[in-house]
């Protein structure tokens, strides 16, 4: 039988080409029911996963150049051996080439039989002898072309980037996705604080560092164990949460003894840092479309000792489903999009989206404000939160939802978040990080006041 861990990360692969599912949505489990019983053969698997999608594109040029079937008229599977293997050969230093190559043919055999494993052995013998003469577009003449090929990103989205931002920062930009963003965690105040976290986690061998502009966050960049594994986290001393996403709680500006709405709760990273803010006294509803999300995030809870967050299941999509929730004094709507700024952490996204997400994306969010507005209280809060800085998502959400809604208006973000924060608010009032100039995902959130109106 071919090696367990490459049969598994093939089988991700095809998995993520077969369906709409995302990388998040399979990987976990296909790891747990893999044959393995090391912590270093399921690192083997996220790392070949990851990495593979990660530089696709940049693979697929290669095999191209190195093979007389063009990749798109390749046999799916037997292009995802090619791209395993490949991947290998070029960013593996530990993995010995004729391993890669060997591994490869074993499993084609089992997918496509011997003859198909005589060619994918030819393509990636024939990739080993030509890699140093491997050529790329030509920067000068087409810019696109080469940086998209050489960064592994579809052309579409780069050419919509040197449009926003100019070459020499898309560039930047691109190499920052291209890296593994480090393990950030947020200390969970109902048992404990920073400095203790910290010093929990020095003592078992780890090097935190502190973010440095969320007060709770930390960030582990050379740990190699698994998450349930790191001091405090069976006793609900953290959350992993991104630097980003920790302020975006700071904007909702959460109080002891509200009532508030997290709309699109997910798995609970926001809600649990609402609740913790809130000092656990009050009522937050969390509300989310999938019932599994919502069994897990009320797991989360009870690890954090949370005790003020009933679930509820409801899909946003139909504004009756609403209806009945009553009023909240805040409401976040982390809503649902294209994901453009977690790219380091989700690479299948890059293949999964087109030119026409955006606005499929911008017309649902809009749509979701729509049937939330009527939820937040007079003089209450409603904060828009997107993990995108793509502007289909952004500004144009929120002119056509202020047109729609005289009665809100934007409050600055500046005055809610931690001071060493509030050089990521732009003119507008608006928060918004980049992934490259700011080492944290790429989040983009406003904040809405509902104006209390007077009758006369």
């Amino acid at each position: 039988m071919p090696d367990p861990i490459r049969r598994t990360a093939l089988s991700i692969l095809n998995r993520l080409e077969r369906n709409h599912h995302t990388l998040d949505d399979i990987l976990d489990s296909a790891v747990e029911a893999a044959p393995i019983s090391s912590r270093r053969d399921r690192n083997f698997i996220y790392a070949l996963t990851y990495g593979t999608l990660r530089w696709q594109g940049r693979l697929d040029w290669i095999l191209d150049q190195v093979s007389n079937t063009p990749v798109q008229r390749m046999n799916p599977k037997v292009r995802n051996i090619l791209r395993l293997g490949l991947f290998q050969i070029l960013f593996m230093d530990r993995v010995p080439k004729s391993a890669a190559v060997n591994t490869a043919v074993d499993l084609t055999k089992t997918v496509a039989g011997p003859k198909i494993s005589g060619f994918v052995n030819a393509v990636l013998r024939n990739a080993i002898r030509r890699r140093e003469t491997i050529s790329f577009p030509d920067a000068a003449r087409n810019p696109v072309a080469a940086l998209a090929t050489r960064k592994s990103f579809p052309p579409w989205m780069i050419e919509r980037w040197i449009e926003q931002m100019g070459h020499d920062e898309t560039l930047a930009m691109c190499k920052t996705i291209n890296t593994m963003p480090s393990l950030t965690l947020r200390t969970n105040t109902l048992k404990t604080n920073r400095q203790s976290l910290t010093a929990a986690l020095q003592a078992d061998g780890e090097d935190p560092q502190p973010t440095p502009c969320s007060p709770l966050g930390l960030r582990l960049t050379r740990t190699n164990r698994s998450v349930p594994d790191l001091p405090g986290f069976r006793d609900g001393g953290f959350q992993v949460q991104d630097e980003a996403a920790q302020l975006v709680t700071f904007l909702l500006d959460p109080r002891p003894g509200e009532r508030i709405l997290d709309a699109c709760a997910g798995l609970g990273g926001k809600t649990g840092h609402i609740a913790q803010q809130m000092k656990n006294t009050g009522r937050i509803t969390a509300m989310d479309y999938q019932s599994a999300k919502l069994s897990r995030l009320d797991q989360e809870m009870r690890r954090l000792g949370i005790t003020i967050v009933s679930p509820k299941t409801v899909d946003l999509n139909n504004a009756s489903a609403t209806a009945r929730l009553g009023v909240f004094d805040r409401v976040l709507v982390d809503a649902p999009c294209s994901g453009l700024g977690v790219l380091r952490r989700h690479p299948d996204a890059k293949w999964r989206h087109t030119t026409h997400t955006f606005s499929k994306m911008a017309k649902r969010q809009l749509q979701f404000l729509e049937h939330l507005a009527p939820l937040v209280k007079p003089g209450g809060t409603l904060v828009y939160a997107v993990c995108s800085t793509e502007p289909e998502e952004n500004e144009e959400v929120i002119k056509p939802f202020l047109n729609n809604h005289s009665n809100f208006t934007v409050t600055p973000a500046t005055p809610f978040l931690p001071s060493p924060a509030r050089h990521l608010v732009t003119p507008d009032g608006y928060f918004r990080t980049r992934v490259h100039r700011h080492q944290m995902d790429g989040f983009f959130a406003v904040r809405f006041r509902k104006t209390i109106v007077f009758e006369s």
